[in-house]
């Protein structure tokens, strides 16, 4: 039954906000040599009990709408298969759902009384967003930029925990980092257009339509690896910075892929794969250069 759980939980998929946390933590310690543990642990618990939220509420939203019986499900896509097959029923799923929203609302809210308004700001937008993301937000088309403002807004707020301030530093490295959970979310919506479509969703791909799209696949690598140049030219983010450029090769193989294979579930799997490893890879690669010192 655990297992059924993790999966849909979409545990491997909670490495984005490993990474956003990660960011902030390794962009502080890079300016001020310093990491309060506590604050450290407890980010990470509430970030990623809210991430788990959004994927759990989408899970039942899909079910209930009827968008997951008719996708081809693959490991990138498609949904996590747990409602269909019968093994958990969709009021457990939705409790849950609900339960990590309040946890993660929660470890929220103790960070607001410590640490400000900023930072009920930040769990405001997460907590509206998060609730209505499977319904009003991706039925409006807004799921690729809410998706881009979460993984910016994580990095912001570790920071600013951290730090005590927002700094135009993390902002452009939330940038990066928000672009490279845009770009996950976004190629994993070609399988399931169709679906999507019947039901009423509009993602970025059903508004522009498959082909349009595939040539848009480029301008999120293109943000991020932008951001970080822009930063390190002005010198607000180290030089090892650009070591992120090694999953440079994993970019355009994904991006090569999909313009080719844009219209066939089976044959696009391979190119979700490595975008997801792209996008993980960078965002390691862009944590490792903060911490390089000597």
């Amino acid at each position: 039954m655990l297992s059924v759980w993790f999966r849909v939980i979409r545990v491997r998929f909670l490495l984005a906000s490993v990474i956003a946390v990660s960011v902030g933590l390794a962009l502080n310690w890079w300016q001020n040599s310093t990491i309060q543990p506590f604050e450290a642990v407890l980010t990470f618990a509430g970030v990623m009990a809210l991430h788990a939220s959004v994927d759990l509420l989408n899970d039942f939203w899909d079910f209930k709408r009827g968008i997951d019986t008719r996708t081809t499900r693959t490991k990138m896509s498609g949904g996590t298969g747990v409602l269909p097959e019968g093994l958990l029923k969709p009021s457990s799923v939705y409790r849950a759902g609900i339960a990590f929203l309040i946890i993660g609302s929660l470890i929220g809210g103790y960070f607001v009384i410590t640490d400000g308004i900023i930072i009920a700001v930040i769990l405001g937008f997460a907590i509206i967003s998060i609730y209505f993301y499977s319904t009003k937000i991706v039925d409006s088309g807004l799921g690729e930029f809410f998706v881009a403002v979460k993984g910016s807004m994580i990095v912001i707020g570790t920071f600013f925990i951290q730090s005590g301030q927002i700094s135009l530093e993390s902002i452009l490295a939330g940038i990066v980092v928000g672009s490279l959970s845009s770009l996950v979310l976004f190629i994993a919506s070609f399988p399931d257009h169709d679906a999507d479509k019947s039901k009423g969703r509009k993602t970025l791909v059903i508004a522009v339509g498959k082909q349009t799209a595939s040539k848009l696949f480029w301008i999120f690598p293109l943000i991020s690896y932008s951001a970080i140049l822009v930063g390190v030219y002005a010198n607000l983010f180290p030089l090892f910075s650009l070591i992120s450029f090694c999953s440079l090769p994993l970019m355009i193989k994904s991006g090569l892929g999909l313009q080719k294979n844009y219209d066939s579930v089976t044959e696009l799997v391979p190119y979700m794969s490595s975008t997801l490893m792209f996008g993980r890879i960078t965002g390691a690669l862009f944590v490792i250069g903060f911490l390089i010192k000597f």
